[in-house]
């Protein structure tokens, strides 16, 4: 059934939210050490990611994907040498990645964990997969990561800062950077992203790059003497800041619906000593499966 006919038939909207797990493990790994005196917990900041995909549960999402880094590199680091690595992480952290990808999928949450793409090229392909479907109302992708924002569309495909408490539509995220949606990779390319490793082009701020964007369009569109020699590492660039959304990561959205833990959560639970988080999971799916057992045969 199409989104309208479901609003119109009372069914609940179908919202999918895509959650950057690498993003909010830095979060909660760093935000654990105003409280542990130093003392890094092994499982903190993951315990902190799967309380973060639950809560989204409890308040009613039905349909989650999160997206890992498996590793840090990925095919950008060809294309550029400074492009962001691995190196400087504290090993305390680099050693969550892979049981926080683990302990999810035992949580009963999709998780994508990303080799040769990013976890944001996962969001990216996961949004364009979600909002391919008639039956989705709106697709949530929950980062602060500047560059999902070029996957805004309209109110259909928003961009969720979970702690300011903001979301991001397309006529917000406009407001912030000067250009559409559309136009964020370009913009990137010019003014630079430290985070990823690219610096963008001398001279050229954030004003400057939205007026030159407002006025001409794309990079391909600037008259040569804009730029000049640094056309071609613009472009290169844009090309790193260009989210990749062919992933092949489901056919399906109903894919993404929670349906419980795994048979090992518990094992997990133990293992994290999380026996609360256990409890509220198990709860939670109590909730879920309560619609669907008392209905009439």
């Amino acid at each position: 059934m199409p989104a309208a006919g479901r609003r119109a038939s009372g069914v609940a909207p179908m919202v999918v939210h895509l959650v950057d797990g690498t993003y909010e493990l830095f979060r909660h790994f760093y935000g654990l050490r105003r409280f542990t005196k130093g003392e890094d917990r092994p499982f903190g900041g993951v315990v902190g990611v799967l309380q973060t995909v639950l809560q989204m549960i409890e308040k009613g999402a039905t349909h989650v994907g999160v997206a890992t880094d498996h590793v840090i590199e990925s095919f950008r680091n060809d294309l550029w040498a400074d492009y962001k690595t691995g190196e400087g992480i504290e090993p305390a952290l680099y050693a969550q990645f892979h049981p926080l990808e683990e302990a999810l999928a035992a949580m009963g949450v999709v998780v994508w964990p990303m080799i040769e793409l990013e976890a944001d090229d996962a969001l990216a392909s996961a949004a364009r997969i979600a909002a391919a479907d008639p039956r989705v109302d709106k697709v949530c992708i929950w980062t602060v990561d500047k560059d999902l924002a070029q996957c805004v569309r309209d109110d259909r495909v928003v961009q969720m800062d979970r702690r300011a408490r903001k979301m991001f539509d397309a006529e917000a995220v406009e407001a912030k950077f000067g250009v559409p949606p559309a136009l964020i990779p370009d913009y990137l390319a010019l003014v630079g992203d430290a985070a990823d490793g690219y610096p963008g082009i001398a001279g050229i701020g954030a004003v400057t790059a939205a007026r030159l964007l407002k006025r001409y369009g794309t990079i391909d569109r600037f008259p040569p003497e804009v730029l000049g020699d640094r056309r071609g590492e613009a472009l290169l660039f844009r090309r790193l800041a260009t989210l990749r959304t062919d992933a092949p990561l489901f056919r399906d959205v109903d894919a993404l619906r929670w349906r419980g833990p795994a048979t090992g959560f518990p094992s997990w639970a133990t293992k994290m000593d999380a026996r609360r988080l256990l409890d509220r999971v198990e709860k939670a799916h109590d909730l879920v499966e309560r619609p669907r057992t008392s209905r009439p045969a």
